[in-house]
């Protein structure tokens, strides 16, 4: 897995999934955007990290008792144990939250490890006790029955789909409190640099319009007098 720049983890720390979903459409990324998931709690903060992964099928049940949590290399634990401390462990749960891809005691251990989130295309159990915890999470809606019912652990550290973005090991996963968008990894620097850029452009947008400036020529910048005065308005901040 390749190591994300300090400054690259800081600067999307900065920017918000809309900002970085504009930045890859530009480069003809469309589908980058995690479906259909929701923070646990919104107030948990920005969420980043490189990708790990992990994939369900739909569970075959004689091959999936409950007596195959007792097994140490039962994928998903050695998911929560193996997944690198500063990453994200996504989870390719078929888009089905009919059955939890966790609980709160998994998501605990991976917050004692260090992971920097957790994201899953269906549900969390425990979901009350997950949304008091002090490690971003992700989800389409609360799932009560334990994953074995539906889900059966099958892989981990290879390409998924998770609300239908695809997602490759090492891809930067950014969340906030709308939402998750997956960055490829090779395009990290460039996307965290531009977002950087279009966010500042947007505050001062943002604060133009507050003041009864009209969108027209300002927001796309078609004006030469909107460059002229987002120079100032970035010398006078330090932007």
């Amino acid at each position: 897995m390749s190591r994300l720049a300090d400054a690259t983890r800081a600067s999307f720390r900065t920017v918000s999934t809309a900002t970085i979903t504009t930045a890859l459409f530009k480069r003809g990324l469309r589908n980058q955007f995690v479906q259909d998931v929701r923070p646990l709690n919104a107030d948990a903060g920005p969420m980043v990290g490189e990708a790990y992964t992990l994939r369900y099928i739909p569970a075959r049940e004689d091959l999936n008792p409950i007596t195959v949590f007792k097994e140490r290399t039962h994928p998903q634990r050695r998911a929560i144990e193996e997944c690198p401390p500063g990453a994200v462990l996504v989870i390719d749960s078929r888009r089905n939250a009919r059955a939890a891809s966790a609980g709160s005691i998994l998501v605990t251990r991976l917050m004692k490890r260090g992971v920097a989130g957790i994201v899953t295309d269906g549900g969390f159990r425990d979901s009350p006790e997950i949304a008091r915890l002090a490690i971003p999470a992700y989800h389409q809606r609360p799932a009560a029955p334990t994953n074995l019912t539906l889900h059966q652990a099958i892989d981990l550290d290879v390409p998924i789909g998770c609300g239908d973005a695809p997602v490759f090991p090492g891809d930067i996963v950014v969340g906030d409190a709308e939402g998750v968008v997956i960055v490829p990894a090779h395009l990290a620097d460039d996307i965290a640099g531009e977002a950087v850029e279009m966010t500042a452009f947007e505050d001062f947008v943002a604060e133009e319009v507050m003041k009864g400036r009209s969108i027209l020529g300002l927001y796309p910048a078609t004006d030469s007098q909107t460059s002229q005065d987002f120079a100032a308005w970035r010398a006078a901040r330090g932007r």
